[in-house]
């Protein structure tokens, strides 16, 4: 099967059903997904220089920050979420963060938390945020239009003015892992394992897409320059295991891996402690995963984009490995880096095998692949082309 063009069928096809093309008045929208198809359209024509790909990344941006940014339809409510008038709502639209995009509306302040139907209820993630930064900072790199790392910055500093908090005085700062859709109130206490590393890897490439394309002076100024968010989001992770049996979380710790690996390559951070942890984290959560995972079972009974997520960053292993072979001088654990790639790089098949199971078509008939269609689709385009989202 030629992989790249499967991908490509599969999101023009995603295009279509969404709204993304043709003239479909209420498209259909959801943060994550639409991360993860920017960068796939990126990296398509990155490939093929084909404009049309191209094209539909920055429609597809617009699109999210015409929908996403604003406030629901069924809510009563009207307008940007920022409040801002139309013209300067639009230059900023993501300074007030972005709804997730579930299809019933946010839990009322008053109202007692169902966690079955809170997974339905819309609101804001930082781990979603973080996926949509990441997409426009792709976007200014791909285009070297810096107005686009300059939404993702202002949807950083927004973020982690919203999420971030201190229990008490001198006590460590913690996150809320899901806030209101205007970002009033929390709306699940609970932090987010890999939040925090989402917030240090996502910002720090941010600043480091700032300095190359809008000069060191628009990089540091204080209101857009990362700083406090990076000294925050670094003593938040400092010392903590990263390790995890959850496949997504998996993949989340490698796709940062190859996101820290290209920044070190590149001499623009000297995180190379911090790659360190996500390797022998990784393999160690690996380890745990391949002893006792469900990846045999029926389709009836597994989450392909979960899966796809696990995929997509045992590929990313790959990319680290380049990283560590083209720019050896910048790895000072040249050898103790190297050693922790050999051994991801034995549970490749868990990958292949993923990407054939779902590949099958049988298996994208079942329940559980149909009642999350669009994010499957186009994390399964990821899978079989991930080097537009892999790339820092």
């Amino acid at each position: 099967m030629d992989y790249d063009k499967a991908a490509q069928s599969i999101m023009r096809e995603f295009a279509a059903d969404t709204g993304l093309s043709g003239n479909n008045p209420f498209p259909r929208r959801y943060l994550w997904t639409d991360a993860f198809a920017v960068c796939n359209y990126l990296g398509f024509f990155d490939r093929t220089g084909d404009q049309a790909f191209l094209d539909l990344a920055t429609t597809l941006v617009d699109q999210v920050h015409e929908n996403l940014a604003k406030h629901r339809r069924e809510s009563g409510l009207s307008g940007w979420l920022s409040g801002l008038p139309e013209e300067e709502a639009r230059n900023h639209p993501t300074c007030a963060g972005l709804r997730i995009g579930k299809p019933l509306d946010e839990r009322k302040a008053q109202e007692p938390q169902d966690e079955t139907l809170e997974w339905q209820q819309d609101g804001q993630y930082f781990h979603y945020l973080t996926r949509w930064m990441h997409a426009l900072n792709r976007v200014a790199l791909q285009t070297r239009d810096p107005v686009y790392n300059r939404w993702a910055r202002e949807l950083a500093v927004t973020a982690h003015r919203a999420f971030v908090y201190a229990p008490g005085p001198g006590e460590p700062k913690r996150m809320y892992w899901k806030m209101s859709i205007d970002l009033s109130r929390p709306l699940v206490r609970s932090m987010g394992h890999h939040d925090p590393l989402d917030g240090l890897v996502t910002c720090q490439q941010l600043a480091a897409t700032a300095r190359r394309l809008v000069g060191r002076t628009a990089g540091s100024e204080p209101a857009l320059s990362l700083a406090t968010q990076i000294e925050d989001f670094s003593t938040m992770c400092a010392g903590r295991s990263w390790a995890t049996r959850d496949e997504l979380g998996i993949g989340s710790l490698l796709i940062s891996a190859c996101h820290v690996a290209q920044l070190v390559a590149d001499g623009l951070v000297s995180d190379e402690g911090l790659l360190e942890a996500l390797l022998a984290d990784s393999a160690a959560s690996l380890q745990a995963f391949a002893a006792n995972h469900h990846l045999g079972h029926p389709a009836d009974y597994r989450l392909a984009f979960r899966e796809f997520g696990l995929a997509i960053g045992l590929q990313a292993v790959n990319h680290v490995e380049r990283c560590l072979g083209e720019h050896p001088q910048q790895f000072q654990n040249l050898r103790r880096l190297s050693r922790l790639v050999m051994t991801l790089q034995e549970f490749g098949g868990l990958s292949r095998g993923i990407v054939d199971f779902w590949l099958t078509p049988a298996n994208r008939t079942a329940s559980t692949w149909l009642e999350h269609r669009d994010i499957n689709n186009v994390m399964l385009a990821t899978s079989l082309t991930p080097e537009g989202y892999l790339r820092a």
